[in-house]
């Protein structure tokens, strides 16, 4: 409000819980023009059969940046889960990555940078 920006075009987002918790407050209402999940954990490690998609209603632009070697989640798993997404997803992989992601800071920032300024939310 202090910057004359309304809520509805703010992207939220956040890295492992935090983008969890920035998704469920979305699924809840909360406005957001769109969506930055880095690390998501979409489940404990080892623990597959414990996923966190019950926050599927994310009508919103969303953008998914993990590590490849992610104990958090698979690219497959994480792909499968995201297809129960109404909003538009794009995913970035990086290579090698697990889900603290070291060393990688410039390559999320790159990727996110260039998300936002293509899908203008």
């Amino acid at each position: 409000a202090q910057a004359g920006v309304a809520q509805d075009r703010v992207a939220l987002g956040g890295r492992s819980m935090g983008g969890r918790m920035c998704s469920m407050a979305v699924a809840e209402g909360l406005p957001a023009a769109a969506l930055v999940l880095v690390s998501y954990p979409l489940h404990p490690p080892g623990k597959p059969d414990k996923m966190r998609t019950e926050h599927s209603e994310l009508d919103v632009p969303c953008l998914f940046v993990s590590g490849t070697r992610d104990a958090f989640g698979t690219p497959d798993e994480l792909a499968t889960a995201t297809r129960t997404i109404p909003g538009p997803v794009t995913h970035e992989w990086v290579e090698g990555g697990s889900h603290g992601l070291r060393g990688a800071d410039a390559r999320v920032r790159d990727v996110v940078r260039r998300w936002m300024s293509s899908a203008r939310p």
